[in-house]
């Protein structure tokens, strides 16, 4: 069962980091969280306490983790937190919970750790172009939303 992931990489020339973590059964949800300087800009929280008797549920939670975690790269990408990068609007309070189905869901306490690795920052002006180990589709995925596409 995948933990969690955590990626860093730029934007605007500043460096930035999705963590998404899946806090298990006993508290069956996927929270996704967007940091700069240690301070959380965005968090998405997704329950799949609905699902969580589903065949394969380990499969199905790894998928709905990679879709949010990208998802809030992709949300960075299009500029929806330009706002509040620039400060000209304060980081939002969490949004409510959602269910895997898209339905309001309990809150849960958030987790303080992860085990999944950081990933390196990518190559920007002021570190040089390094030659990429083999990458997952997943990992090809998120390196082009984030722009090291090359």
């Amino acid at each position: 069962m995948v933990v969690g992931f955590n990626h860093n990489f730029r934007y605007r020339g500043e460096v930035y980091h999705v963590q998404t973590e899946d806090s298990g059964r006993k508290n069956p949800h996927v929270i996704t969280l967007l940091y700069h300087g240690g301070t959380i800009l965005a968090s998405k929280k997704t329950s799949y306490a609905d699902i969580a008797t589903t065949d394969h549920l380990e499969q199905v939670v790894e998928d709905l983790m990679k879709t949010q975690h990208k998802e809030m790269l992709r949300r960075l990408k299009d500029g929806e937190f330009d706002a509040i990068i620039d400060g000209s609007r304060p980081a939002a309070a969490p949004p409510a919970d959602v269910s895997a189905a898209g339905e309001p869901a309990a809150v849960a306490a958030l987790p303080t750790q992860t085990s999944a690795p950081l990933l390196p920052v990518p190559p920007g002006p002021d570190k040089p172009e390094a030659k990429r180990p083999d990458l997952s589709l997943d990992e090809m995925i998120l390196s082009y939303l984030v722009g090291d596409d090359k």
